[in-house]
């Protein structure tokens, strides 16, 4: 007996399997935190891209000085795709909206989105996004473009797939409207 009871108590002192036992414990805690960081990580980089990519295509056609060919609004889309990851579908959308100080709301020139992947703009859809628009002088006009791009996690660490969106407004830097090919443009 005496020796079964100091079995028993060397047995409750030994303890050369402890630090196995932590790493069972602790292991799966450490990978999924180093996957939700890589995931968190490539969420908010997408996020980045996306913005920048957005900002790029707005600043283009803000700088243009003649009337935009029809095919305008599809190269911008196919030039954010190339910016972009390979996995991530992109849709835009391209409208020139003037204020009316006589009609007191904004209205819609010309709105184009390439494959009709959003709808246009007219002038009384944009009157939703109006808060949106800057306050702006009688007759003046900017250039929005909207885009939206999917993003899917790579690993399932709790986010969800997403729609990137941007809404960019800017002015024409260098005449007063920009005009589309086949849009009367007065």
């Amino acid at each position: 007996m005496r020796s079964l009871l100091a079995q028993f108590r060397r047995f409750g002192r030994d303890e050369s399997g402890v630090l196995m036992a932590e790493a069972v414990i602790v292991l799966p805690f450490m990978l999924w935190a180093y996957l939700a960081l890589f995931v968190y990580w490539d969420g908010y980089r997408s996020i980045n891209t996306a913005q920048k990519a957005a900002y790029t295509i707005s600043d283009m056609i803000s700088r243009e000085m003649v009337t935009l060919p029809a095919n305008y609004p599809t190269g911008m889309r196919d030039l954010m795709r190339y910016l972009l990851d390979n996995d991530q579908s992109v849709r835009i959308r391209v409208s020139s909206v003037t204020w009316s100080q006589v009609n007191n709301r904004f209205e819609v020139d010309w709105s184009r989105s390439p494959d009709s992947a959003m709808p246009q703009l007219t002038t009384a859809s944009i009157q939703a996004l109006a808060q949106r628009i800057p306050d702006m002088a009688d007759g003046d006009r900017v250039v929005l473009v909207e885009t939206e791009v999917s993003y899917h996690p790579a690993f399932n660490v709790g986010m969800t797939d997403e729609v990137l969106k941007q809404f960019i407004v800017t002015r024409p830097r260098f005449i007063p409207k920009l005009c589309l090919t086949g849009v009367v443009c007065s």
